[in-house]
């Protein structure tokens, strides 16, 4: 099993959810967060005043599925989730070594 967390921008999260379901991923968690990478933020004028922006607005998705559909999930993600421009995002791939459903004590495979 692979934990794949997905940073996007926020406008694009609909288009992941359906895609990722297309592979059959069945449940995920979406967080909004805040960071900065190679764009390091950008400046904004407000009533007059110039500030700077560090940290944009982004989407962390997380999902765990089986090792064998890692590869189609990461494809279907880059598709829907590129726009060509900076700050598309990333993706990160961890290994997952033990999920336990608490409800019905399910592992692994079986939990998610």
């Amino acid at each position: 099993m692979k934990l794949i967390t997905a940073i996007i921008k926020p406008f694009r999260v609909e288009e992941v959810r359906e895609a990722l379901a297309a592979c059959g991923v069945t449940g995920l968690t979406v967080t909004e967060v805040k960071g900065f990478g190679r764009q390091k933020g950008h400046t904004e004028v407000y009533r007059g005043a110039e500030y700077a922006v560090d940290f944009l607005p982004k989407v962390k998705i997380e999902a765990v599925v089986p090792a064998v559909i890692v590869d189609q999930c990461i494809d279907a993600i880059v598709k829907v989730a590129r726009t060509g421009k900076i700050g598309d995002g990333k993706i990160f791939v961890t290994a997952v070594e033990r999920v336990v459903r608490i409800r019905t004590g399910e592992q692994d495979v079986a939990a998610i």
